[in-house]
């Protein structure tokens, strides 16, 4: 980790929806460490500030790339680079999704909205190695058809299941409608020997927790992104507080029998 920030160069920008966009990252002079997925930088934009941002896509020792929506000050500032901009990045920081104790067993990601976005490394990283692991099912949720993230990549990651659904179809939309949960019936897992990766608005995942813990995933199975207000990134500032835990520090992947109680308690 590397708490001081360094200099990126904008190297690549696309827009994915109408107000997200995803910025490959590559260093001015020497890189941060090389990222895992599930872990997050402090990205900062000069003169407006910085946030907490996930990795997107690992593309390899030195670039990052990170996927932002356009929803604050900071984010519209990185949301308007284009390449050959300059941020600032510090990294990496916070913990990051447990592929290692999905090897052997059947793997469902579960993505809401803008959550896909953290969730793409890891299904890039598990459909690498298709040897290690048993089915690999990927949900994704939007709130309409055009606020859906990466529809190029999905034909790839229907191995053998992957399925979106939208909460608002368009008048063109002629695939499914409903919230995330309503996927899990058509998915191809066996329960106990299920790792799920879920990661969303927190509604999503206290819901799509409790279908598959209802359905015997083991909740210590089930890893689920929460998200704070994080600044420090260091454990020192206590903005991410969640009960006992410092989000950048001890999250913000954390076990949902950990995080279950948590997320019981209203405004916790």
């Amino acid at each position: 980790m590397t708490p001081a920030p360094l200099p990126y160069r904008v190297a690549d920008r696309r827009e994915e929806t109408h107000d997200t966009v995803t910025l490959t990252l590559e260093p001015v002079g020497e890189p941060l460490a090389r990222f895992a997925p599930g872990r997050f930088a402090m990205v900062y934009a000069f003169g407006v500030g910085e946030i907490p941002v996930s990795v997107s896509r690992i593309p390899d020792a030195r670039r990052l790339a990170h996927t932002v929506r356009a929803v604050g000050a900071v984010s519209r500032a990185l949301y308007d680079l284009r390449p050959g901009a300059q941020v600032a990045v510090r990294g990496p920081f916070g913990t990051a999704w447990d592929t290692a104790a999905a090897r052997g067993g059947d793997v469902l990601v579960v993505a809401g909205g803008i959550g896909l976005a953290p969730l793409r490394p890891l299904i890039h990283a598990v459909q690498a190695e298709p040897g290690a692991y048993g089915r690999i099912n990927v949900l994704a949720g939007a709130r309409t058809p055009r606020d859906l993230l990466y529809p190029d990549e999905f034909p790839g990651w229907r191995r053998p299941f992957a399925a979106v659904t939208v909460d608002r179809p368009s008048d063109d939309w002629t695939g499914r409608v409903g919230v995330v949960t309503s996927l899990l019936g058509e998915a191809r897992f066996t329960p106990a020997d299920t790792t799920a990766f879920v990661c969303g608005p927190e509604v999503m995942i206290r819901a799509t927790a409790r279908a598959l813990v209802h359905r015997g995933v083991p909740p210590a199975r089930i890893q689920v992104s929460l998200e704070r207000n994080m600044r420090c990134a260091t454990g020192h500032c206590g903005h991410c507080q969640l009960g006992p835990l410092l989000l950048c520090r001890d999250g913000p992947v954390v076990g949902y029998d950990q995080a279950a109680p948590l997320l019981a308690v209203r405004e916790l």
